[in-house]
């Protein structure tokens, strides 16, 4: 039961963070090629953030599924969409191939992505917690949520040896012309092999004991997500912003590190649009930390093997001091981190190093706890739909925006991270709200 919940996870996961990847590394060249380096990352982060823009929809969708039909039976068919996009993808044309339509292909494949994982986070937490046993909700819920780490670890290691066995010998720090070929399409097709075994995991799976019991009892209900608006619309509420701080963290710690880190400084992009002949905007240009995307990658890793073991080590504290007091202490960390952007993200690798440690480590104490926070906020006849729509309703404010709100702040800052952490310390005030306005639910009964 925790094995299935946590492959599934970390191949959904997985299949996220390949998109998330290629979106600052492979997509701005090939699919929004507009001879602006900026506004191709902008288009391309724009994709990125288009499937949260799904993920209520899917989160509708399996929702009603996974109340009406079980949790089994949903969470095949999520990790069988995701899996379907994210091959196909692998296959794509790009812009050079057939113009415009190649970004409109990306997009559609983009928002698959997002309506499968919509509907698969929910069932995975669901299936974990409502098996756990007495006092170990917690912990068990934890597992599903490492899937978030073990994907990305998987997915960006994959696309740093395929970058380095692939890379020029000229210029090794930059990607070759055979990764931009052909190279990137490899971790996309090898979601399949990924789904394959999800798969055969999944179909053993053993239907929630809670779900089982609703049923015998007659209380499963035709339309859960009317329900879920009418009955529990404070717990929707409470439950979307109590996700809020957590979505906008884990993107700002990815995506934006990853591009920050690995935009040239000032002096270093004059030289390059001087070597190659160009003329370079200096007016327009956002400088970053400057490092290679291998090196940088492997920093990203080191970091997240921290959120890994947090969001281990988070279980038996909500377990043991209730999850809405271990959440509360946790936003207040992430609201004083904000603050750290400038003095850490300063170039000096030591400092950036301890900035991605301490970053998601807290990453991990907010994002473990809410596999059972999210859940028990809801009765077991509309828990799939109420915690799925409040989860990816957070996507949309959260993570969706947090892209391109960071790269907006970070250009109006001149290139200092100053506002971007300052935009992290605005969403933990908003979470920190969410949480002191939400009951303990340490002791809710899962079955009822």
């Amino acid at each position: 039961m925790i094995l299935a919940s946590l492959i599934g996870t970390t191949i959904e996961f997985y299949d996220f963070y390949v998109y998330a990847t290629a979106a600052v590394l492979v997509f701005p060249h090939l699919f929004f090629p507009t001879g602006n380096e900026t506004t191709a990352l902008l288009a391309s982060f724009a994709t990125f953030g288009a499937a949260m823009l799904a993920r209520p929809i899917g989160a509708v969708f399996f929702g009603h599924l996974g109340d009406r039909l079980g949790r089994k039976t949903t969470l095949v068919a999520s990790l069988l969409t995701m899996g379907i996009a994210t091959f196909l993808i692998g296959v794509l044309p790009t812009y050079s191939q057939i113009g415009a339509w190649a970004a409109v292909l990306l997009l559609l494949m983009r928002l698959a992505q997002g309506f499968a994982i919509g509907g698969e986070w929910s069932g995975a937490a669901l299936v974990a917690t409502e098996n756990a046993p007495a006092g170990k909700r917690a912990w068990y819920g934890t597992f599903p949520q490492l899937g978030a780490p073990l994907g990305f670890i998987i997915a960006n290691l994959l696309f740093f040896v395929i970058n380095v066995a692939l890379a020029d010998p000229a210029e090794p720090g930059i990607a070759s012309e055979a990764f931009l070929t052909w190279g990137w399409r490899i971790p996309f097709l090898f979601s399949a092999v990924m789904v394959i075994v999800g798969l055969w995991v999944r179909l053993k799976l053993v239907e929630s004991s809670a779900f089982e019991r609703t049923k015998e009892r007659g209380q499963v209900t035709r339309m859960p997500l009317a329900v879920a608006f009418r009955d529990h619309w404070r717990g929707l509420v409470l439950g979307t912003f109590a996700m809020l701080a957590t979505y906008v963290f884990f993107y700002l710690m990815t995506s934006f590190t990853l591009t920050f880190g690995t935009r040239p400084g000032l002096e270093a992009a004059e030289r390059a649009a001087s070597e190659a002949g160009t003329e370079f905007d200096a007016a327009s240009y956002v400088p970053g930390l400057g490092y290679a995307y291998n090196d940088f990658i492997l920093m990203l890793v080191f970091g997240v093997v921290f959120f890994g073991i947090f969001t281990l080590v988070s279980g038996p504290l909500a377990d043991r001091f209730g999850r809405r007091r271990t959440l509360i202490w946790v936003t207040l960390a992430i609201a004083a981190f904000g603050f750290l952007f400038v003095p850490l993200l300063a170039g000096d690798t030591a400092r950036v190093l301890f900035f991605l440690a301490l970053g998601f480590s807290l990453m991990g104490l907010t994002f473990g706890p809410m596999g059972a926070f999210l859940p028990e906020m809801f009765p077991t006849n509309v828990r799939y739909t109420g915690s799925a729509v409040a989860y990816n309703v957070s996507s949309i404010l959260g993570a969706a925006l947090a892209p391109i709100i960071a790269l907006w702040l970070w250009g109006l800052a001149g290139g200092s991270p100053v506002l971007v952490g300052l935009y992290l310390t605005g969403a933990a005030i908003l979470t920190l709200i969410s949480l002191l306005l939400t009951p303990e639910t340490k002791h809710v009964d899962m079955e009822a």
